[in-house]
């Protein structure tokens, strides 16, 4: 893996927008992630504690790199107000190249403390 394609994608769901956005600004200010894209409106169906739920949400995509993963998810579940957050990771094959340098230049060096 070079060092621009260490590039991920984080999937966070949040019960609201703001919320979302708060995750979203303490991230890219600690340097966690590049970047958050807050996504209202979303509507979740799951199943939580043996019952169906039907409940609005917010999606949070966050732009970072692999070596910050775990910092990353730690912080969330810390900062998140559900018992059980959504923190996925999904890697970036490709991309564009400034774009993934942008990303680089962005988030702190390594996955390391704050």
């Amino acid at each position: 893996m070079t060092d621009t394609l260490d590039a991920i994608i984080v999937l966070v769901t949040a019960p609201t927008a703001d919320k979302a956005a708060e995750l979203a600004r303490t991230l890219v200010e600690e340097e966690l992630a590049a970047c958050g894209n807050v996504v209202p409106g979303l509507r979740s169906i799951y199943r939580w504690e043996g019952k169906v739920h039907d409940e609005p949400e917010a999606l949070l995509i966050l732009k970072s790199r692999a070596p910050l993963f775990e910092a990353l998810r730690a912080r969330v579940v810390a900062l998140h107000p559900y018992q059980c957050p959504e923190v996925l990771r999904l890697g970036v094959e490709a991309g564009h190249a400034p774009y993934l340098q942008w990303i680089r230049d962005n988030v702190r060096a390594s996955g390391g403390g704050a």
